[in-house]
């Protein structure tokens, strides 16, 4: 008989964690937002985070882009539609480790009720106990997405016929773990 792995559960910190996400406007620049409200849970086989299961969830109306307007506009029908669909969600399907400290993350993303499979890089940074005893684990992970495959259509056109958002969005994650008792 085999003796199974115990079953670790880890939870963001998001005292210590960044949800963000990047877009080129107007193909010339790049506008940087965030999830300012956020949570989710990692369970892995022992402290072995090959194979792990993730979930996580943002809340949409706390996103922000540090101008007031936009996010309004980005919380409205024409992107998120935040009053419909408060919350976005990724649940993990498969882990797998490609190297040392690099993963490959797939799973689903749901944005507007709809879910579509997603590919994200992770580098794990580390696992460390902190002052107080905890022990963290860090991530970085990666990933892009089309925000027109998630129903986020809205787009425009300047004066020279250039669009206004660009389809592709890019995914940043800084995660920090904490290990639960």
């Amino acid at each position: 008989m085999s003796a199974t792995a115990v079953k670790t559960k880890w939870v963001i910190d998001p005292t210590h964690s960044e949800i963000q996400f990047k877009v080129k406007h107007m193909l010339i620049s790049t506008v940087t937002g965030q999830f300012n409200s956020f949570n989710g849970h990692v369970e892995t086989n022992g402290d072995d985070f090959e194979n792990a299961s993730a979930y996580f969830e943002a809340d949409i109306n706390s996103l922000d882009t540090n101008q007031p307007d936009r996010d309004g506009h980005l919380k409205s029908d024409d992107f998120f539609n935040a009053e419909k669909y408060p919350k976005l969600t990724f649940k993990s399907d498969a882990v797998t480790k490609k190297g040392d400290g690099q993963y490959v993350i797939t799973g689903e993303l749901t944005i507007r009720d709809i879910t579509k499979k997603v590919t994200l890089d992770v580098n794990y940074g580390g696992t460390i106990k902190d002052a107080y005893g905890n022990i963290k684990a860090g991530f970085e992970v990666a990933g892009k997405i089309n925000r027109k495959e998630y129903g986020l259509k809205w787009n425009g056109l300047t004066e020279a016929g250039q669009v206004v958002v660009s389809d592709e969005v890019k995914l940043l994650l800084n995660v920090q773990l904490v290990k639960s008792e």
